[in-house]
């Protein structure tokens, strides 16, 4: 089997296992290909589905508008000429966070407790950088006329990309970020592909699987080169985690805007990327483990863990907040201490007042383990970071855009429903995704279940799998 992942650490006698006691390679194997191959869909499927299918419509509806009408349907003025566009940018790609820091990061680290989650969260990567990606897109107004000048392509006219710009670092990096993580997602599902192809019923599963799972026999040779490649992909996306986000950073940190110039934004950023990435995870893991009885594999120990994560990155990002304040308090800088004060007290305090509540006191909760190991205040408190998140992006970039240097350009902003209507709608683009990878693709790691089924239980099983 894979010996990388023998070598992870097994947990102590006195921890929570990682996975539930009697648990065989039979169990395993069937609970997590039943998903996807027995012909009755929960009715929970359905209903989530239905609603991220919706939402999607609302999202075409909304791109048309934009396409025929223009950027102007937008709440977008003088001097806030980024508004929910930026916002939501930001948001998505923290989001898309967790899925390459559990993958890749904690598999470096023989993290065992990442088995049961990876998958799930390497595709929340992918869809989450999918959702990004329709903000900046969008923002050009035309893209079919205006987007492709981000790409540096020899031309007739001369006309490259500006290179100094932080805006065309981001094409860069995250393009680079979803091209890694897409290969490295797929990578780590063709063992299991192998096995929906041996357990599939129907022609068209066995064919699909079977041209997917690219020929895997489970041979000696197959899994010494999974190994290598595995082991690839995961060394060179663990700088993508700490670089995307410190890119995204950027747009703001090299500008000379008071409340956006400062150094402290690169680990500020990761750390509420993560934070917010992890809510996430449990914010779609929390049901999907009560409707597909998955408590076995997905137990107290994962709720535990990435709640300690949020925890300690949930303090990483309230440090930030109070050392924003303390810098424009001690740079003795009018404006800096301006901005800050504006959004103490100004027309945005509720939404600084709303993020410090959502991001620095709720998480204060996870210091309890019965909260950390409770599901329904976890999954509570993860839609509130969740919702901190996005509040913390609004904040940094409207209130420092709308009141310029000179007060002859302040501005009020506020998104239109279009802004919402867009933003809603790239919810329900994640959603559909996110349920058709449920119903088509093993949600959990096959073969790294059994190989932890194989080590924490030796001895113990007898039965041979198909597959």
């Amino acid at each position: 089997m894979a010996t990388e992942i023998s070598r992870q650490r097994l947990p102590a006698p006195d921890e929570v296992p990682v996975i539930a006691s009697g648990q065989s390679l039979r169990s395993v194997t069937e609970k997590i290909s039943d998903i996807v191959l027995r012909l009755k869909t929960p009715l929970f499927w359905f209903a989530g589905f239905f609603i991220g299918f919706m939402l999607l419509q609302l999202f075409l509806m909304t791109v048309t508008q934009l396409l025929f009408t223009g950027v102007g349907v937008w709440g977008i003025q003088v001097p806030n000429g980024w508004g929910f566009d930026i916002i939501n940018f930001v948001w998505w790609i923290g989001i898309g966070h967790a899925g390459t820091l559990i993958s890749a990061i904690l598999f470096l680290f023989r993290q065992p407790w990442r088995m049961s989650i990876n998958r799930a969260a390497e595709a929340m990567t992918l869809f989450a950088v999918v959702c990004a990606l329709q903000f900046p897109l969008f923002h050009t107004g035309r893209p079919w006329l205006a987007a492709y000048w981000l790409l540096p392509y020899p031309n007739t006219m001369g006309v490259w990309p500006q290179f100094r710009s932080p805006l065309i670092w981001d094409v860069f990096a995250v393009s680079t970020y979803g091209t890694i993580s897409a290969v490295f997602w797929f990578t780590g599902l063709i063992p299991d592909l192998a096995t929906m192809r041996d357990r599939a019923k129907t022609r068209a599963g066995q064919l699909i699987y079977g041209v997917l799972s690219m020929g895997w026999r489970g041979s000696a040779a197959h899994w010494r080169r999974y190994e290598t490649a595995y082991m690839l992909l995961a060394g060179l996306s663990t700088p993508l985690v700490l670089s995307v986000h410190t890119v995204v950073s950027f747009d703001f940190a090299v500008s000379l805007i008071p409340g956006w110039h400062a150094t402290l934004f690169p680990p500020y950023f990761v750390a509420g990327a993560i934070f917010s990435g992890f809510a996430m995870v449990l914010t779609l893991l929390i049901p999907l483990r009560k409707v597909y009885k998955l408590e076995g594999l997905i137990t107290e120990r994962h709720l535990d863990a990435m709640a300690k994560v949020m925890l300690a990155t949930g303090w990483i990002v309230f440090y930030g907040y109070m050392m924003e304040a303390f810098v424009a308090w001690y740079s003795a800088v009018p404006a800096e201490r301006f901005v800050i004060w504006n959004r103490m007290t100004g027309p945005y305090w509720w939404a600084l007042w709303l993020l410090v509540l959502c991001n620095g006191i709720v998480p204060q909760l996870l210091w309890s383990k019965t909260i950390r190991t409770s599901v329904v205040p976890l999954f509570i408190i993860s839609i509130i970071v969740n919702i901190g998140m996005w509040l913390e992006r609004y904040v940094i970039i409207v209130t420092s855009l709308h009141r310029d240097f000179l007060p002859s350009s302040w501005g009020q902003y506020a998104g239109t429903i279009w802004d919402w209507n867009f933003f809603i709608g790239t919810m329900g683009l994640f959603l559909t995704l996110f349920y058709l990878f449920v119903r088509v693709l093993p949600m959990i790691s096959i073969f790294e279940m059994r190989e932890l089924v194989h080590r924490t239980s030796p001895g113990k099983h007898v039965e041979m799998m198909e597959g």
